[in-house]
Formats: structure tokens, sequence, C-alpha cells
């Protein structure tokens, strides 16, 4: 299996961010060491410190980039830095605009006059010329195994309720996670409920909470992130299709690479700050490149050339499922933007559509509709022998 991003074609010129996924000789600009980060108590691995794994990473960052393309559900066994690569997204994130209110109000939040549609605390606050929200880095919010449903969307203020006697909703982590990544490591094992209450905020963007009289509803605008070992099980069609791509993470083959593995994890776990700074100008130069390519992707658009490949591909490949052309097309036009493009051509259909188009096809429901088709087959044959039969003229 190649580690390598495809050959988008002659003439065609790589931007910063794709080449540094493919640029082996990254420690020539690395040797000079970087400022001390300062960090701390949370010190992920670099992103482009990761040994191979190039299309993991690649579907990582076109999630970023556009969040339209549904998010990305990585499949492997243990041990092969599934969960070190979703952590390590935290420096390259970029910022987007959050709430100071626990209702996560925002002061583009109108209602059908133009008028502010917030709570009373933030309308106060924005008559009197105060802020109600500030600019802050994406952030990635990870679901523990063993949430309870009232952690996942949220419930009554114990503390709140104790100290102060007045009862008050508490946001849950689907509404921390609005416009952030949600990760949840083993995806396949979290409970049943927990999934649909994802499912339900994942498709509506928003999600109500009822408890007795009182109803707050919150926006769950998230990048799902999800990662799994099929060895423990499978994962529940349902949320399957809710993943935009999806990305077999296999063990790195050559001894060069396992060998590089080692070392950098050695080195890391030696002196993890030092470790990072090295790594640090790339990083930087990386969350640059990513802004940038989020903004170049407003104007993106897909050539014609590329929709009829895309659609001719999803058509060939007997594809039920509308979210496979949609993530593939969203997919090119992120993997464009971050190439400096303003047009997704086929070259970016040929890069993203395995990552888009693996794992749709079901054999369940080709089956299925065989059987239907089969049986129309005879309904209609029965009917013909009937007319027949008892010399019945049809009436047009």
């Amino acid at each position: 299996m190649s580690h390598r991003l495809p050959d988008l074609g002659q003439g065609s010129e790589r931007s910063r961010l794709l080449e540094m996924l493919n640029d082996a000789g990254a420690r020539r600009v690395l040797r000079e060491p970087g400022p001390d980060l300062g960090l701390a108590e949370h010190v992920p691995f670099p992103f482009f410190a990761m040994v191979g794994q190039v299309e993991m990473r690649t579907a990582l960052l076109l999630a970023v980039i556009n969040p339209a393309v549904g998010g990305v559900l990585l499949i492997g066994p243990r041990g092969t830095g599934k969960t070190t690569c979703v952590r390590s997204l935290t420096d390259l994130l970029p910022y987007v605009e959050v709430s100071l209110c626990p209702e996560g109000c925002l002061p583009s939040d109108l209602d059908a006059d133009g008028n502010p549609d917030v709570c009373p605390e933030c309308r106060q606050k924005l008559e009197a010329g105060q802020p109600i929200s500030t600019w802050d880095s994406v952030k990635l919010i990870e679901l523990p195994l063993n949430a309870r449903l009232e952690d996942v969307v949220g419930g009554i203020n114990e503390r709140i309720a104790v100290q102060q006697g007045r009862i008050r909703l508490e946001r849950g982590i689907l509404a921390r996670a609005d416009q952030n990544l949600l990760y949840i490591d083993e995806v396949n094992l979290l409970d049943d409920i927990i999934v649909d209450a994802i499912l339900d905020a994942a498709a509506q963007g928003s999600y109500t909470v009822r408890r007795g009289a009182m109803v707050g509803t919150y926006r769950s605008r998230f990048v799902l992130i999800g990662s799994m070992n099929p060895e423990e099980g499978r994962l529940r069609p349902q949320i399957m299709d809710r993943f935009g791509l999806r990305v077999p993470v296999q063990g790195l083959m050559s001894r060069a690479e396992r060998f590089e593995v080692y070392r950098r994890v050695r080195r890391y776990q030696s002196n993890r700050r030092r470790f990072v700074a090295e790594w640090a100008a790339l990083t930087a130069a990386a969350h640059e490149d990513l802004i940038a390519a989020r903004e170049l992707l407003k104007e993106t658009v897909l050539s014609d050339a590329a929709v009829e490949v895309g659609l001719g591909l999803v058509q060939d490949l007997g594809i039920d499922s509308h979210r496979a052309e949609y993530a593939m097309f969203e997919a090119a036009r992120a993997h464009a933007a971050a190439d400096g493009r303003d047009v997704a051509d086929v070259g970016d259909i040929r890069a993203v559509a395995p990552m888009a188009l693996r794992q749709r096809r079901s054999q369940f429901m080709v089956d299925f509709f065989a059987q239907q088709d089969e049986e129309d087959r005879t309904i209609r044959e029965r009917i013909d022998a009937l007319v027949a039969d008892g010399g019945f003229h049809e009436e047009r």
C-alpha cells in the first residue's frame, strides 16, 4: 500500500499543506529548535511527526477544512496511531466565534424581525454594549465510553440547585461540541441510546432537552470523528452512514518506517516539550495554510468533468445513499482548497473517492431490491395469466 498522495497530473502544483504530508525530508526545515511553547497540561504528539498514514491524516485535514464532509471514521487494529493522530490535530485547529453564555447565545442569533434572539442576560449585555462571545480555537471534545445520557445531552445542574435553590439546565457534551470536533474512540462499543442521541443531534444541527417543565434547545454543529477496532464488534449502519470519510488504518510494513515510529515516540516520551518544539515551525505553517484553505473553500467549485466522473462512479458502484456523492464532492472541494485552487477537478475526485465511497454499497440492500423486483415480476405475470384465462380485455 502506498502512503503517498495520488498524483494530480502534470502542471499542478501542491500547496504547502499537502506537500507537508509527503515531505520525507521535513527535518531539514526543523534543525533550528523552535521556541518553548510552555505546554504543560496537554502536550499532544505533533501531527506532522506522525510517520506514514497519509490517507488518515489527509482525511482528518479535509474534515477540518470543510466540516460539510461529514466527519471521519478510522478503522483498524490497536496500536496503529488512530487516537494519537486525532489528538494531534489540536495545534492545527482554526478559530471560530464561541459564546460566553451558558445557553450558547451568539450575536448572530436573530429572530424573524432581525432582533437578537438571545437569553435575557445576554440581551442586557448587548444593550449595554458588552460582548457575549469571543474568538477561540476549535476544540477537540472527547466522548468517553462511560458517559451517561445526561452527560451527553445535558441535565439539571445539581450544584446550583443545592447551593442556590434554583433549577437550571446544564449543557451537555453535544452542546459543548458545537463548532468543534467530537471524537469517539471505540465508537462501535457505544451504548445504543447514546448513539441515537448523537445521530439526532448530528442530523438536525441542534437538539432539545426536556426535564419536567424545563426545556432547552442547543446547537450541536460538530465534526464527528470516530475510531474503532473491527475485531471488537461492528458499527451500527445508522451511525456508519453518518461518517463522510472512512479510512482503514493498517500498521506500517516498512522496517525503516516502523523503526522511525519507535525513535520518534521514544524522543517524545523522553522530553515532550522539546519534541513538540522541534516541529513547531512546521505546525505553525500548516496552521496558517489550513486557515487559508478554509477561506478559499468559500469560493471553490466543482468542474463539470469532476461532477460527471463523480456521479458516474457512484452509479457504476451501485451506491444508494445520496450522502455518498455529497461527501465525495465536499471532500474534493476541500482537497482543492488545501492545494490552493478554487476549482476541484477530476484529480481531486480521484484523491478522495476511495475515502468517501468505500463501505457504502450494501449487499443486503442489493439482495433486498432484487427480491422486490422478482416479486413484482411474479405479480405482473399472475395478472397477465388471470386476464388470459378469463378472457378479459384490459380497458385503457
